[in-house]
């Protein structure tokens, strides 16, 4: 019997900053009620993320309103959702995010990838030493958002998983 193919590699996506950036001129203003800063959301990166050889989930505070509202603005299917901890006295204090442990676990020894705009490199060292599979923490400038530049990394490491490091 041939053995089944490997997963992809997952690909967790925050929200605040890779797809909604904070910074720059040019945006849009919102039309009409709700979050006006989903005038930011360019509709144009929902297909850029589907392109990508892997498994989109999403890691962010949004929870099911991703699905909800994130979603179908993007052109995403629905995605699943990481599952946060109730926070403790003691997250922060290693210099740790407080997604890192969280992810490492949800990948469960998977490859992956990390999208967001406050990873340090105590988070990168953390995965290193704790984590099986490759994994790239890639760091997204939160004035811009997710870029061409990005998307090169992205779709490099996730042509061959651990290749090279961001």
């Amino acid at each position: 019997m041939d053995a089944a193919p490997a997963p992809l590699p997952l690909l967790f996506l925050d929200v605040d900053g890779p797809l909604i950036p904070f910074g720059g001129t040019g945006y849009p203003p919102a039309a009409g009620p709700g979050n006006p800063l989903l005038a930011r959301l360019d509709p144009g990166l929902g297909p850029r993320l589907l392109a990508l050889p892997c498994e989109l989930v999403w890691a962010t505070t949004w929870a099911d309103e991703a699905n909800e509202t994130l979603s179908p603005r993007l052109g995403l299917p629905c995605l699943p959702v990481v599952e946060w901890p109730e926070p403790s006295d003691a997250e922060g204090r290693d210099g740790l995010h407080w997604k890192t442990r969280t992810l490492l676990e949800r990948a469960g020894g998977r490859p992956f990838v990390w999208a967001d705009d406050e990873i340090t490199p105590a988070d990168r060292a953390w995965a290193a030493a704790h984590h099986p599979a490759p994994a790239l923490l890639h760091r997204v400038d939160p004035r811009t958002g997710l870029t061409d530049a990005d998307f090169a990394v992205l779709a490099r490491w996730l042509g061959r998983p651990g290749a090279d490091t961001d």
